[in-house]
């Protein structure tokens, strides 16, 4: 009798060669992984989720892809034709753009070749954000303008206000803030955008040791100066957390807590190592999966968040999982997923990492009139629990107060390398690198096969 229960084909990657070879999803002792075999280099078996009820639920939150232009045609196959080709089944969540190399870290777990002072001039930056907005069909829901350290270019400012001027929902400035802990000029020129904007401070702790380990260096005082100089401005902050087993992951119930107590963080986005860019060791034996970090989350900060919080986002359900939380009048938060069927309102629920309560209330009124018009009004009456119904009357500038003061998000993204390489994942992801050359290619493959 096998060991172990078959579950389904896949295609995966070599680890050694990173050639494409067949493979088997296979559920063990509770846990899924991916077992494979390559004709040159042997036999792998890797986790890809901890719990495997959760692996099978998530299959409940999919929904069909947004439509997208593509850049590149079929031609050695998924994920070597890159992109995006028509083998890709979902749009750009989250377009990236590179605007430099230079950086003032030498991190060691760094996914790019940071260090070189190379930057992005501002008419190919424009040319770029033009080409993704027209790819996504004239209007994107989110740019993150990343590096390197995008804060030393020189045009960064000129960079942000432009995006802003585009028909993009949220524009991010993707940084390690250390020129926002030491340079207060900038930080409240950059709290002049006001909507639309968040930093995305790189945190991977609280303390020195681990801040050494990711970073090189100790930053834990720099890192909370930069927090209070973004509070101070009040600049909307999302954090961004590198999680690795036997280093920090018992350090995120008091980074949670830092997020839910800080005015200006609006969430959290935790990413387990993944194995490519520069690593002082490889161990994916030792990989964070999304529901171990779920696990750790609801030990730590019970009895605030539950795992049963935590719910596949609908249009990346195999590698991101997510939780919204909304501010009570005695200050306290609570989930919005705790009470509400999610699985039943996926129909009004858009393919993307965006949370906007407008997006909500329109995709509401669109189905009232149809024949989910019973769904329609128990996801209005269960919304307007957290969202009241005074919200729709607010201004643009009253309902940005009110989302960056009363709403909290804490997000799960584990991405492909070539261990947990399987072809379904790397054609659902939607977090996209815009390249110079005008092409979109998943965050994952463009590190793991396709940086130059």
């Amino acid at each position: 009798m096998k060991y172990y229960k078959y579950i389904e084909h896949t295609q995966s990657l070599c680890p050694i060669c990173k050639k494409k070879i067949d493979g088997k999803i296979i559920e063990k002792e509770g846990s899924v992984f991916v077992w494979k075999y390559c004709p040159e280099h042997g036999e792998f078996c890797h986790i890809l989720e901890e719990n495997a009820a959760y692996f099978h639920q998530r299959r409940l939150f999919e929904k069909p892809g947004n439509t997208f232009a593509n850049q590149t045609q079929r031609g050695r196959g998924c994920p070597f034709d890159c992109g995006l080709c028509p083998e890709h089944e979902q749009h750009t969540c989250i377009g990236l753009i590179e605007v430099t190399s230079k950086c003032n870290l030498r991190c060691p777990v760094c996914f790019a070749d940071s260090g070189k002072d190379d930057f992005l001039p501002l008419d190919r930056f424009e040319q770029m954000v033009d080409f993704f907005v027209e790819s996504e069909g004239g209007k994107c829901d989110i740019l993150q303008i990343s590096g390197g350290e995008p804060a030393l270019h020189p045009d960064i400012l000129p960079m942000i206000e432009l995006a802003r001027s585009k028909n993009i929902d949220y524009v991010m400035l993707n940084t390690n803030g250390l020129r926002i802990a030491e340079d207060r000029d900038f930080v409240e020129q950059l709290s002049r955008y006001k909507g639309g904007f968040e930093v995305y401070l790189q945190l991977d702790g609280l303390d020195d040791k681990i801040h050494t380990y990711f970073r090189g260096k100790p930053l834990a005082e720099i890192k909370q100066k930069a927090l209070d100089n973004l509070n101070a401005c009040h600049i909307p902050v999302t954090l961004v957390t590198t999680l690795e087993r036997g280093v920090n992951e018992h350090a995120v119930g008091r980074i949670i807590e830092l997020g839910l107590t800080t005015r200006c963080i609006r969430g959290i986005n935790i990413q387990p190592v993944a194995y490519f860019g520069r690593l002082p060791e490889v161990m994916p034996e030792n990989r964070l999966t999304i529901t171990s970090v779920i696990k750790e989350i609801a030990g730590q900060c019970s009895p605030i968040i539950r795992e049963s919080d935590f719910i596949p986002l609908p249009c990346n359900p195999d590698r991101v999982a997510i939780t919204y939380f909304y501010r009570k009048k005695d200050n306290t938060f609570v989930p919005l997923t705790r009470d509400m069927n999610v699985q039943k309102y996926l129909p009004f629920i858009k393919n993307t990492f965006k949370f906007d309560p407008d997006d909500f209330l329109k995709e509401m009124a669109t189905h009232l009139s149809s024949k989910n018009c019973c769904n329609a009004m128990g996801f209005f009456k269960d919304l307007t629990k957290y969202i009241p119904i005074s919200y729709a009357f607010k201004s643009e500038e009253e309902k940005i107060n009110y989302v960056t003061d009363n709403t909290f998000r804490i997000s799960i993204t584990s991405f492909v390398d070539a261990y947990n390489f399987d072809i379904k994942s790397a054609q659902k992801e939607c977090v996209h690198v815009i390249t110079p050359d005008l092409k979109k290619i998943p965050f994952s493959m463009y590190n793991l096969l396709h940086r130059k």
